[in-house]
């Protein structure tokens, strides 16, 4: 284990750990699953919007096509690895063993739990409603809602917990493509939004400009800044 300050870095299994931690006592904690490095930029960004209370906990080396995606599902490009359903395993290791390291570290209870991520850990973020009560608030930045069957396992099963809030965004050019499956994604979270709010949550959607890889940074920042 790596102490620098308020930034603690540790190693479960193969995951690699950074958390940031609030100076204050029971201040919320976030999740947020990321494709690359230890979330020092998003953490930055949420500092400079006034977000300084929070602990944030980020999970690092994530292999991303097979622990964020619920079921199989073919690659939607001809050189990258299929998806291949390791959700429910990744969650169980999230839920069993990082949050409770994580929560010895920080001071005093959560005031909440919430989980956020981009793209594939946006889905994934949604998903986790339906396997464990354990998260409060869930913020999906451009999530993968293009996924096969997803809308369908939504309204088909029940959640475990309805979060108190939930946020979503998308980049407005991101339905601009000649992929098929791709093209679904903002109508499919357009839908998805409007279904949970009728559920009862608080729901916030918020269209950016630009495509998929515009501002990743900023919009991930924004979403977790929505849900707090």
């Amino acid at each position: 284990m790596i102490t620098d300050n308020n930034k603690v870095k540790f190693n479960i299994k193969d995951k690699v750990i950074t958390l940031y931690k609030s100076p204050d006592i029971n201040s919320p904690l976030i999740v947020f699953n990321t494709f690359e490095g230890d979330g020092e930029d998003v953490y930055q960004a949420l500092q400079n919007m006034g977000c300084s209370f929070i602990n944030l906990l980020v999970i690092g080396n994530i292999d991303w096509n097979h622990d964020m995606s619920p079921w199989y599902m073919p690659s939607i490009y001809s050189k990258e690895k299929s998806f291949s359903g390791g959700a429910d395993e990744y969650l169980r290791l999230l839920i069993d063993d990082i949050l409770p390291k994580a929560k010895e570290m920080i001071d005093g209870e959560p005031e909440f739990t919430g989980i956020a991520g981009y793209s594939l850990a946006g889905l994934f973020a949604v998903y986790a409603m339906y396997k464990t009560d354990v998260f409060d608030r869930v913020a999906c930045m451009s999530g993968s809602l293009w996924f096969h069957d997803f809308i369908e396992y939504c309204k088909r099963n029940e959640y475990k917990r309805l979060p108190d809030k939930i946020y979503f965004s998308l980049g407005d050019k991101e339905a601009n493509t000649r992929n098929p499956i791709l093209k679904t994604v903002e109508y499919n979270t357009r839908e998805l939004s409007e279904y949970f709010k009728n559920l009862g949550s608080e729901v916030i959607f918020e269209l950016n400009k630009g495509n998929h890889f515009t501002d990743t940074i900023l919009r991930s920042a924004k979403g977790i800044k929505a849900i707090l």
